[in-house]
């Protein structure tokens, strides 16, 4: 899941890099037609008997503008034709080959059609409806236009190189059906059509049995109808067999209805079949008969060179190791390249995270600091005001407590007063009636002490005198 994340986002850094991506988009159901690429067809109106749910309707589109139309066999996996016009003929640029990631997967949120290397795990059941690059390799097989390259110019040029766009064709069946149509298309059609934007031109495949790697079908022939709608108009059909690379056949476009499936119209009203110009219809003829006539000789002279040819497979038998080698080393330094890249990629990630989060940490720490001197800042009147307030409180406190000593001593009685300011009189005054109570005191304790000792001597002598008196005889006491 991680992954596919990067990957998803390191496709839309590429496009934000490189806004040249093609931009095909699957037609929806609720759209009419082929949306905007309506302008590729007679009245806009696209071919009518092509209904099967396995049938895809792709705008292709490059550069935010549509370039031509493309009906897509999801089960055939190849295109059923293609709806595009002239424009000006030019050299074919380097091949970029893209895929359309919502035939496969109409969830995904990739709207344009993309490099298939660059899709990564951000598109499920790749290659499941739809021709890829891997499925060409090593087949014998070409990547074969239906809308030739050499036909378009600038970004019209470019968007003709998808798989959406290329059916399973020999080297040189591709090469020969390139420039048949190139030839037809330059010197026959484009001088018969008084206005050249108002040539319509329709390249279809049907599909065979023949599968390659038992998935994409190769097609039994290939066809190209004509319509120029303008006033002294026509149309044309042609076909060209894939076992006869030197065939092409010239027929109505009624015909070559028929060739193709049940109930299959081409053109709006057969392209105006009522107003169609004989002359000028003659006039194409002519002009696709000295094309193939001159492809006879061309063939003719193939024939006396056929030893030469033989000598070339030879030496082409011989050179294929070599070059399937190459091809293998150069597949290997492309995926290197791209680890690299990748790896790079991860560095610079992981530098500008560690950067960004030593960026985020100090804008934190910066608003914490600025929050608590915002803080203490906020507090010093706060704390100013209640020391002033402590400080006038503590004041009428003092002033509290001087005005209750004050009354304390105010309330203190006067005759207490006069009585603490005349003890020191009274005291001396006291002293000698405390000294004569003193003596008094001392003399009635002595002859308390006197008259107590003689009572007690009185006492033992009565006692003595009663003993003596009870146990001496009374004879004796005349004695």
């Amino acid at each position: 899941r991680e992954r596919t994340m990067k990957t998803s986002i390191v496709f839309l850094l590429c496009i934000s890099l490189f806004p040249g991506f093609s931009q095909g988009r699957v037609v929806r159901e609720d759209e009419t037609g082929f949306a905007e690429c309506n302008v590729f067809f007679s009245g806009q109106v696209p071919p009518e008997g092509f209904t099967e749910p396995f049938h895809v309707k792709i705008c292709q589109r490059y550069n935010k503008e549509p370039r031509f139309a493309t009906l897509y066999s999801t089960k055939d996996k190849i295109p059923l034709y293609s709806a595009f016009k002239f424009t000006k003929p030019a050299q074919s640029e380097k091949e970029n080959w893209l895929v359309e990631p919502q035939i496969d997967d109409p969830e995904n949120d990739l709207h344009e059609m993309v490099h298939e290397a660059d899709i990564g795990g951000t598109v499920a059941n790749l290659g499941a409806n739809q021709a890829l690059t891997s499925d060409y390799v090593g087949s014998g097989y070409e990547r074969g236009l239906l809308n030739p390259s050499l036909l378009n110019e600038k970004d019209f040029q470019v968007a003709t190189y998808t798989l959406t766009n290329a059916v399973p064709l020999s080297l040189p069946l591709s090469k020969r059906w390139h420039r048949d149509i190139g030839k037809v298309v330059q010197q026959a059609l484009i001088p018969q059509c008084s206005k050249m934007d108002h040539l319509y031109l329709l390249a279809g495949a049907v599909p065979s049995r023949v599968q390659v790697k038992g998935k994409v079908s190769v097609p039994e022939s290939l066809w190209l109808a004509a319509c120029c709608d303008a006033p002294e108009g026509w149309s044309l059909g042609l076909v060209k067999k894939t076992n006869d690379e030197n065939s092409l056949a010239d027929l109505t476009v009624r015909e070559l209805e028929k060739q193709l499936l049940p109930g299959v119209h081409l053109f709006k009203g057969n392209c105006g079949k009522d107003k169609q110009s004989q002359e000028k219809r003659e006039a194409v003829l002519q002009a696709v008969s000295q094309i193939r006539s001159g492809e006879q000789v061309g063939t003719n002279n193939d024939q006396e060179n056929k030893e030469n040819g033989l000598v070339r497979r030879v030496a082409g038998i011989i050179a294929t190791p070599f070059i399937k080698l190459l091809e293998l080393l150069i597949y290997i330094f492309v995926e290197l390249v791209k680890f690299v890249f990748y790896f790079l990629w991860l560095v610079v990630k992981r530098a500008v995270g560690t950067i960004l989060g030593g960026v985020c940490s100090l804008c934190n720490g910066m608003v914490s600091y600025l929050k608590a001197i915002s803080m203490v800042l906020i507090s010093i009147p706060y704390d100013v005001g209640r020391v002033i307030v402590n400080i006038f409180l503590g004041f009428l406190q003092i002033v509290q407590d001087v005005m209750s000593l004050t009354y304390r001593i105010l309330s203190i009685p006067v005759g207490f007063v006069l009585h603490l300011a005349a003890f020191p009189y009274r005291s001396i005054c006291a002293i000698p009636s405390v000294l004569q109570d003193m003596a008094t005191g001392i003399m009635g304790t002595f002859s308390l002490v006197i008259d107590a000792t003689a009572a007690v001597l009185h006492g033992f002598y009565y006692l003595a005198w009663h003993i003596l008196k009870r146990f001496v005889p009374k004879g004796s006491s005349g004695d």
